[in-house]
């Protein structure tokens, strides 16, 4: 269904037919890589020690309903245009994406969320939530995201493929159908990405991002509200990680949070992890592994989020089962650096 690879070795390039991501790729918002030369109104480049920049864009584009995608653009707009009919319909148009991307609802060969080796159906946590947004006329949930500690008490964490576009909003422990979300529905303000992020090579290493919201309409900061989890380096390639995340409803018709608590490998040829566990569908590009998750606090120490090769997996009708992340070292802890100055 998912994120790439051409139907061969696992780890090959995402061109071919069965190319498939965990969300619907679109380099509008979040970024992209610098030398794809095609001007993405980048506001601002930060050199760090290494030479490369960081690329940080505004995260929305203007909206049909007035809101400029800045300063219209607030929380409080967000909860009026994300409304419980337009999130509970919000679905990637098309078989394109990555972790994101839909996978076919006659498929009858891989197993539900729920089964023997699969992710677990549960209510989800305040820091874990889904990205929406609006690409022209198409009404998506591009990815998951994670509230990660910071000064400013505004940040979130996901994928480096992932772009909200316009309109964007994070909803944190996101209820499908409900009238009001238990935590409220955030405006995606500025993004940051390191532009070496490539879908295949080196680059797929670096397939992390950040992104800022606004306050709500109390004046209150996301993290104030749903607490956080603290960003650390990843502390080998086998670790004991909790993966939390949102499969579509066209991929998953339960539209839930889903979980998953598995031990990682590395992925041969790349400096990344790799887990074994199913019912990862579109959608949950972005979804954060969480070391020493406390399950009375909610929280844990997020080192890794599914992305990097070809989006965060290999392609073929079982690739909902095999998940990969970066591996968080220096590079992410810059981006970080970046993200928190603004």
């Amino acid at each position: 269904m998912r994120r790439g690879g051409d139907g061969g070795a696992e780890g090959g390039p995402g061109n071919g037919p069965g190319h498939r991501r965990k969300h619907r790729h679109r380099r509008l918002a979040l970024g992209g890589t610098a030398a794809a030369g095609v001007g993405l109104a980048l506001c601002f480049l930060m050199a760090p020690a290494n030479g490369a920049s960081a690329g940080t864009a505004p995260a929305n584009g203007a909206s049909a309903d007035g809101d400029d995608g800045g300063r219209g653009w607030t929380s409080e707009a967000a909860a009026r245009y994300w409304t419980a009919g337009r999130m509970a319909s919000a679905v990637p148009a098309g078989p394109g994406g990555g972790k994101a991307a839909a996978a076919p609802t006659t498929r009858t060969t891989t197993a539900a969320p729920g089964a023997a080796g699969s992710a677990q159906h549960f209510e989800g946590v305040p820091s874990v939530g889904v990205l929406f947004s609006v690409d022209q006329d198409a009404k998506a949930h591009h990815c998951t995201a994670s509230v990660v500690r910071s000064p400013r008490r505004n940040l979130i964490l996901t994928a480096g493929h992932c772009n909200p576009g316009s309109r964007a909003a994070f909803v944190p422990q996101y209820r499908s159908g409900a009238p009001d979300q238990p935590y409220g529905i955030w405006a995606i303000d500025r993004g940051f990405t390191d532009p070496r992020r490539t879908d295949t090579g080196p680059g797929s290493d670096l397939d992390f991002a950040f992104a800022t919201v606004k306050p709500d309409g109390e004046g209150r900061a996301l993290e104030s509200v749903t607490g956080g989890n603290i960003l650390s380096r990843t502390p080998g390639y086998t670790t004991d990680v909790t993966v939390i995340g949102y499969p579509t409803a066209r991929n998953d018709p339960a539209d839930q949070a889903i979980r998953c608590a598995v031990r990682t490998t590395r992925l041969t040829g790349q400096r990344q992890l790799r887990m074994e566990c199913g019912g990862f569908y579109g959608g949950t590009s972005g979804s954060p592994w969480l070391s020493r998750f406390d399950e009375r606090t909610k929280t844990g120490y997020v080192v890794g989020d599914i992305g990097g090769l070809n989006g965060g997996g290999p392609s073929g009708p079982d690739s909902h089962r095999t998940s990969y992340s970066p591996y968080f070292g220096a590079d992410v802890f810059r981006l970080y650096a970046r993200a928190i100055v603004g």
